[in-house]
């Protein structure tokens, strides 16, 4: 809106400065003119330039469109009554015409142009008619230098004319053609910005896409394959957290111009998205030729940078996948690399991976045991077996450890190695877990009512369910609900979890504690086994992984080792529990080295619910015979 104002502004200018000229040189033609003129002719010259003096002062008084009627009617008139009292159509007035209309082309409006266009055709005719018809005669004067004058003043003026309007219209086009430039280096800049990532640079996703179908058309022409590699940085995010966001801009763009320095110039990078990266590799010969390339990408990525007077490093995972043996989609590819980084990461990261379609295969694998997952969830296929945790002294049955299982329409298993992984990454293990919970105190309860009144409850948690921090609701409300006391739930923890977010972890564990919960540490001795964070969280009870002893050989292997953390948990106050014992010499292998309690086959499987009172009962009965 301010642009038309200031246009509109300088246009009312340009027409107030060109009817101010206007004026002056036709007054100052007709004042020449004067100067040889008398009788009538002298009087509709000083008439004329007395009008012209009026239209002049409107003008300079910014009264435009008046001064424009005044200036063209009052010559309008005068060339008229020239033409009237001297030759008509002949008159050598009817050449100023054309001058008044190159007038009103430029000082006035349509309409004013229109309206004077037609009354000079209407007096050209009527003057034609008149002289026709004998009511005029036409005075033919003799030449003379008056008349030289005269037609030299009609010729200046309309000459002046002519030159405004030329120069006008050249600076108008001079003008377009600025802002046409204008606008096309507009429009080439929106293109780039649509086209580049404004941070980098760089090619983003949308033209990515344009410059994979390029490359594929040229590699396809010669035969040759084309290489995408996906590139992530693996631990970039700390440098946004310790350094701050402008500290990690920093850091792509230094790391964009490296990668740019270092690849030929037919081959592409790309800025996908955040802190990932894409390279087309066009009419790679051989895998030796990308797995150089690769190397030469992660040995500049990983070499530090200089982040505001600070050393920085990070490292990248990097995921290949080749059309059109892949396939040549560029989504379809961007997703097979994708994947091939991120087994780059199962890896170790800080290396490349290769896409194969057992990837893929996996990938989807995963992709339908999560939507299976998410169904048994809504319909509650999920089924909760116990196994005894049994006294290696007494045969006493001290507590039952709630597996969970996944049974299928057919029979089959799902095993929790398979589901509970994905439930983890998927955010679905908060709800299975607490589902596991609220049943296991709910069984445990209705056993101890059923005579079993010293029983307990081991459930196993996993470090997801800590993230949130609701833990210790769904545990109160679990033991509330079932009528379950504190003391006869027991939590199995695995050291990892110990290791992850330990303030945040021990925070809670703390008010379990309080609660009454006891704690277990599972799977003892496969992990960092360190004994600062047993002490640290109110550990009552080591679980000796079955690793360890479920076989003959395992047993010989490490009877050492299993010694040494059954003597450790005694130093320390802690209960110990075998997993895995399979027969009566380990359960007295064990027992001989002191450890509490065991688990396995030797005594059952883990049954269901419906099992349970009668194994309990079994085992009770066993443990009275002893």
């Amino acid at each position: 809106m301010q642009q038309i104002f200031e246009q509109n502004v300088s246009f009312n200018q340009v027409r107030r400065r060109r009817l101010m000229q206007i004026c002056a040189i036709t007054a100052l033609g007709l004042m020449a003119a004067l100067a040889v003129a008398n009788g009538i002719t002298f009087i509709i010259f000083a008439t004329g330039i007395g009008t012209l003096l009026l239209a002049f002062g409107l003008a300079f008084k910014q009264k435009l469109q008046t001064a424009a009627y005044i200036l063209l009617w009052s010559m309008s008139a005068m060339l008229s009554a020239f033409a009237l009292t001297g030759a008509g159509l002949f008159d050598l007035a009817i050449l100023g015409y054309p001058g008044l209309l190159m007038f009103a082309a430029i000082l006035g409006s349509i309409g004013l142009f229109v309206s004077l266009l037609l009354f000079v055709i209407a007096q050209c005719i009527l003057l034609t008619w008149l002289t026709l018809q004998g009511y005029i005669t036409p005075h033919i004067p003799s030449l003379s230098w008056p008349h030289l004058v005269f037609i030299l003043v009609i010729f200046i003026i309309t000459g002046f004319c002519v030159y405004v309007m030329v120069r006008d219209i050249k600076r108008l086009m001079l003008s377009l053609q600025q802002e046409n430039n204008k606008v096309q280096q507009s429009q080439a800049k929106i293109q780039h910005l649509a086209h580049h990532d404004s941070l980098t640079n760089l090619a983003n996703r949308s033209y990515g896409e344009t410059l994979f179908q390029q490359l594929l058309a040229s590699c396809h022409k010669q035969q040759q394959q084309l290489a995408l590699l996906f590139i992530d940085l693996d631990n970039f995010k700390p440098v946004n957290d310790a350094l701050g966001h402008a500290a990690g801009d920093d850091l792509l763009k230094q790391l964009a111009r490296r990668l740019t320095a270092i690849l030929p110039a037919d081959h592409a990078l790309i800025r996908f998205g955040g802190d990932e990266f894409l390279v087309l590799a066009p009419n790679a010969a051989d895998s030796n030729h990308l797995d150089q390339l690769a190397e030469r990408l992660i040995s500049q990525i990983t070499s530090p940078f200089e982040i505001l007077q600070t050393q920085v490093s990070v490292s990248a995972s990097v995921g290949i996948a080749c059309a059109p043996k892949d396939g040549t989609d560029f989504k379809q590819l961007c997703r097979k690399a994708d994947i091939a980084m991120y087994r780059a990461k199962e890896e170790g990261r800080n290396t490349y991976h290769y896409f194969d379609d057992s990837l893929d295969k996996a990938n989807d694998d995963k992709f339908k045991l999560l939507q299976m997952l998410r169904l048994a969830l809504s319909e509650q296929q999920f089924r909760l077996y116990y196994q005894p945790q049994v006294g290696l002294d007494s045969g006493s049955i001290s507590a039952v450890e709630a597996l969970l299982r996944w049974p299928q329409a057919d029979g089959s298993m799902i095993g929790p190695d398979q589901f509970i992984p994905v439930a983890e990454s998927s955010g679905l293990i908060n709800e299975l877990g607490s589902w596991v919970l609220g049943q296991a105190c709910q069984h445990c309860a209705q056993l101890r009512q059923q005579g079993f009144v010293n029983l307990r409850v081991a459930v196993n948690l996993s470090v997801v369910q800590f993230k949130d921090g609701q833990l210790q609701n769904i545990v109160e409300q679990a033991l509330q609900l079932a009528g379950l006391p504190a003391q006869a739930l027991e939590l199995e923890l695995t050291e990892s979890l110990l290791v992850d977010n330990t303030d945040h972890v021990l925070q809670q564990l703390n008010v379990l504690s309080q609660l009454g919960v006891t704690f277990a540490i599972d799977d003892f001795g496969t992990g960092y086994s360190n004994l600062s964070y047993l002490r640290r969280f109110n550990a009552s009870t080591l679980k000796i992984d079955r690793s360890f002893i479920s076989t003959e050989q395992q047993w010989q292997a490490n009877a050492p080792l299993v010694q040494a953390i059954i003597q450790m948990a005694t130093s320390l106050g802690l209960n110990t529990v075998a997993e895995g014992i399979e027969n009566a010499d380990m359960a007295k292998n064990l027992r001989a080295l002191g450890c509490h309690d065991g688990q396995g086959y030797y005594w059952s499987p883990a049954v269901a619910i419906a099992q349970l009172p009668a194994l309990l009962n079994k085992l009770q009965l066993q443990a009275k015979a002893l």
